[in-house]
């Protein structure tokens, strides 16, 4: 969604985004009423919101996968809740990471699906309750922060450390979901994922708020196969140069880059092209998991074949992060339980 967005919402305000002031304040005051407002329905079991203030890409799926590890560490039975940005299941749907295809279910259900269950769902209240039927006793909520459909209790929201939250204008004038001040009520904590400075302002407004602040990187696994190799790189996610960067991180040395929209449905002809301009130059093609995955059941015969894969973990600042943001989540929910 960020690379869709227009490149004014990453940049410093200017007569754009106050043009559009108008419209942002009113989109503003109805995300806030939903908020503040919405009958959030509760389930008997902890529910940890990994979400962000912006659209776009801000590091979340990993930091996800990354907290359903520790929760199965700490003993729990994890299900992911997603909504599933271009799936089509009207219906709850549990997925199924190795028959089920992108333009159904989503490309990030498909990676979250390989750590533990995804329920695909418009509503994420009937995705907890076949999650529940699954038997799960912990969710974690992939997004879903600013919709309000169901109670939290532990909400983190992910900012980017390179792009923070842009001009700081809602949308359409800039990328908030929702004023910060509202979203930042209803947040438990802050986590800053990556390198930079573009989010400092948002963790020092966390802490003064109260919040717990958390930071994390994008490491590259298995990186020494990566290192140096010459690569065609090309990635449909929100912020493209993050993965290219990460490549370089890796030992690699990126010759050609390509760059497509966030959750881009690669045409046959999009590949074809980058086949003929890897082997021209005598490079490797190299893209992100999330890329991957909407390419598994869709790809031409043989393009899987020529395609490398960097994965990426989250790996937190603080080794016990995780199991002090499960176990926060787990607490909050036993002391909204009836007191017997």
């Amino acid at each position: 969604m960020a690379s869709e967005a227009p490149p004014f919402w990453w940049e410093r305000p200017d007569w754009r985004a106050y043009a559009l002031w108008p419209f942002s304040a009113l989109y503003g005051l109805v995300a806030s009423r939903l908020m503040l407002s919405a009958r959030r329905e509760r389930f008997d079991l902890p529910v940890l919101c990994v979400g962000n203030f912006t659209v776009g890409g801000s590091g979340k799926t990993p930091v996800a996968i990354a907290l359903a590890r520790e929760a199965r560490r700490m003993g729990l039975r994890p299900g992911f809740l997603s909504r599933g940005h271009g799936g089509n299941f009207g219906q709850p749907h549990i997925v199924d990471a190795h028959h089920d295809s992108a333009k159904h279910v989503g490309d990030e259900p498909l990676l979250l699906a390989e750590h533990a269950p995804v329920a695909v769902t418009p509503s994420r209240a009937a995705g907890a309750k076949l999650l529940l039927e699954q038997g799960c006793d912990f969710l974690i909520m992939d997004d879903g922060f600013q919709s309000a459909h169901i109670h939290f209790d532990y909400a983190l929201l992910v900012v980017d450390a390179r792009y923070g939250i842009g001009n700081g204008h809602v949308i359409p004038g800039g990328p908030l979901r929702a004023p910060l001040v509202q979203q930042m009520r209803f947040a438990d904590a802050v986590l800053k994922m990556g390198e930079g400075t573009a989010a400092d302002g948002i963790v020092r407004k966390a802490s003064r708020a109260g919040k717990a602040v958390f930071e994390a990187v994008a490491r590259p696994r298995d990186a020494e196969a990566f290192a140096g190799g010459r690569f065609l790189a090309f990635a449909g996610i929100g912020h493209p140069e993050k993965f290219f960067d990460t490549v370089a991180r890796a030992g690699g040395t990126v010759v050609r880059k390509r760059s497509f929209g966030d959750h881009h449905v690669y045409e046959k002809d999009e590949l074809d092209d980058l086949v003929a301009m890897a082997k021209a130059e005598g490079l490797e093609l190299v893209t992100t998991a999330k890329d991957a995955a909407r390419l598994r059941h869709d790809a031409p015969q043989g393009f899987l074949d020529r395609l490398r894969v960097l994965e990426i973990d989250a790996a937190f600042d603080l080794k016990h992060a995780p199991a002090r943001i499960i176990g926060d989540t787990v607490d909050a929910w036993r002391r909204r339980q009836p007191k017997t």
